[in-house]
C-alpha cells in the first residue's frame, strides 16, 4: 500500500519528545496510527543521535512472548540504554494484559519518551485518566482529508476530483481495490469488525441488536439535530423496552470509539452552551455509504459532515449555533478565533442561498462568516459573509 507523510500528526509527536507526558495516539481503527508509529520511529533515526528506540507492534507474531505485564516490563528493562536517549514505541497496547500497569511504572522512572497506540475500545481518551497515574498527552488521528486524498493519487485539481472522495471518503485501506463495491466491503468490515466488535467486547453487550440498530440510526441522521429521548422513541418501534439511559450509554460507547463525534449546541445571543439536543458526525463519511448503501447520498448532509470533520483536524472547538430560532450549522472556537459557518450543497436557486445567508446576516458581531458549498467558482463576498467553495476551502491553508 502507497504511504503519504502525514506530517501534521508526525510533527506533533516530534514537537513533545523530552516532555515527561506518556504520548497516546489516538482515532479510529485503521485511521493510519500504526504507520504514523513507524514513521516517527524513523524520524527517530534519521535525526536523533544516540537515540535507542524500544519498538514493541503487538500485530506481530515475535511479540506474542510480551504479553503479560511482567515480561513486558523485563523486554523494555533489559533494552534500556544508560548512555542513550530511549523511547519506548508501543502499538496495539491493549493486547498486554496489565499494559496499564507497566506504562505507569517505566513513567515513574523518568527514563523514557513514551508514544502508545491501541484499540479505541480498550484504551479510550475518556478512560487516560484513569488508566495511568502520569499525565497524557493524546494526539487524535482522522482518516484522510480531502488534501491528504489529492497527496495519495498525487492529484492536482481539486474541483475535478471533489466528487471521487465525496463516494471514497478517507479510509485510506480501501483505495487498493479497484471496484467500488470491494471498497464499501472493506470499509464496512472495519466498521464491523473493528469498531462495533470492539465495544460489544469491552462492554460485555448482551442486546447487539439494539447497538446495531442505534448505529444505523446514527447513520443515516448524520448531522440531523436530535435527543436521546428521541432515539429511544424511534428505537422503541423497533424493539421493546430500551430506556434512554441505555441509549446514552451505547451513544457514548460509539462516540468513545471515534466512530461518532458529538455536536452539542450554543446559543449565540446568550453566549451559552446547552445541554439538549445534538449533532453526530461520522468519523468519515464513506462508513455511510459502505453501511446504508448509495441509493440516497443526500450531498448536503454529507458535506456538512466532511466540513465538520476537517474544522477538528484544523483544531477547532466545534458546536451547533443557535439564534433567534434559527440555526448556523458550525460556530468553529480555537483560542481567541471564533469563525460562524453555514454549509449546503447547491446555492445556485436564489432562495436556497438567501435562507443559508439570513441566519449568517443576524449576527452582529465582528467574527467572520463563511457560506462553504459547491459553487464551483473562486471565492467571492456577500454583505460581509465569504462564499467559499467547498473543495477549495478543504485543500487551502486553514488561515486562508
Amino acid at each position: 500500500m502507497k504511504l503519504i507523510k502525514r506530517e501534521k500528526y508526525l510533527n506533533k509527536l516530534i514537537s513533545v519528545i523530552g516532555t515527561p507526558d506518556i504520548k497516546v495516539i489516538t482515532g479510529i481503527r485503521r485511521s493510519g496510527k500504526s504507520k504514523l508509529l513507524e514513521a516517527f520511529k524513523k524520524y527517530i533515526q534519521d535525526n536523533i543521535d544516540n537515540s535507542n528506540i524500544i519498538h514493541i507492534n503487538y500485530n506481530l507474531k515475535k511479540f506474542d512472548n510480551l504479553k503479560e505485564r511482567d515480561k513486558l516490563y523485563k523486554y523494555i528493562n533489559d533494552n534500556y540504554r544508560e548512555d542513550a536517549k530511549n523511547f519506548v514505541l508501543i502499538d496495539e497496547i491493549q493486547m498486554c494484559g496489565g499494559f496499564e500497569t507497566v506504562i505507569n511504572w517505566i513513567h515513574a522512572e523518568e527514563r523514557y519518551n513514551i508514544y502508545i497506540t491501541g484499540s479505541n475500545a480498550f484504551l479510550l481518551s475518556s478512560d487516560l485518566a484513569t488508566l495511568f497515574t502520569g499525565r497524557t498527552f493524546p494526539i487524535e488521528v482522522y482518516p484522510f482529508s480531502f488534501s491528504e486524498f489529492m497527496q495519495y493519487y498525487d492529484y492536482n485539481d481539486a474541483d475535478k476530483v471533489f466528487e471521487e472522495y465525496i463516494v471514497n471518503g478517507g479510509m485510506a485501506g480501501s483505495y487498493i481495490y479497484t471496484e467500488q463495491k470491494d471498497k464499501y466491503k472493506y470499509i464496512e468490515d472495519v466498521y464491523n469488525t473493528l469498531i462495533v466488535r470492539d465495544i460489544k467486547k469491552k462492554y460485555n453487550i448482551r442486546n447487539e441488536k439494539v447497538l446495531n440498530n442505534l448505529s444505523n440510526f446514527l447513520l443515516d441522521n448524520i448531522s440531523n439535530i436530535t435527543s436521546t429521548l428521541n432515539i429511544t422513541k424511534i428505537l422503541n418501534n423497533q424493539e421493546d423496552n430500551i430506556t434512554d439511559k441505555t441509549i446514552n450509554k451505547y451513544i457514548e460507547y460509539l462516540c468513545n470509539a471515534f466512530a461518532f463525534y458529538k455536536i452539542g449546541r450554543y446559543d449565540i445571543r446568550g453566549k451559552k452552551y446547552l445541554t439538549s439536543m445534538d449533532k453526530y458526525y461520522l468519523a468519515d463519511h464513506s462508513f455511510r455509504y459502505a453501511m446504508l448503501g448509495t441509493t440516497n447520498m443526500d450531498y448536503g448532509r454529507t458535506y456538512e459532515n466532511i466540513v465538520a470533520m476537517e474544522l477538528m483536524r484544523r483544531g477547532y472547538n466545534v458546536y451547533v449555533g443557535t439564534l433567534y430560532n434559527k440555526e448556523i450549522d458550525f460556530v468553529a472556537q480555537k483560542q481567541s478565533e471564533k469563525i460562524y459557518i453555514q454549509v449546503s450543497d447547491n446555492i445556485s436557486d436564489e432562495k436556497t442561498f438567501k435562507r443559508e445567508v439570513d441566519s449568517l446576516l443576524k449576527v452582529k458581531d465582528a467574527y467572520p462568516k463563511l457560506l462553504i458549498a459547491r459553487t464551483r467558482h473562486d471565492d467571492y463576498t456577500y454583505e460581509g459573509i465569504q462564499i467559499k467553495d467547498i473543495a477549495k476551502w478543504l485543500t487551502n491553508d486553514e488561515k486562508k
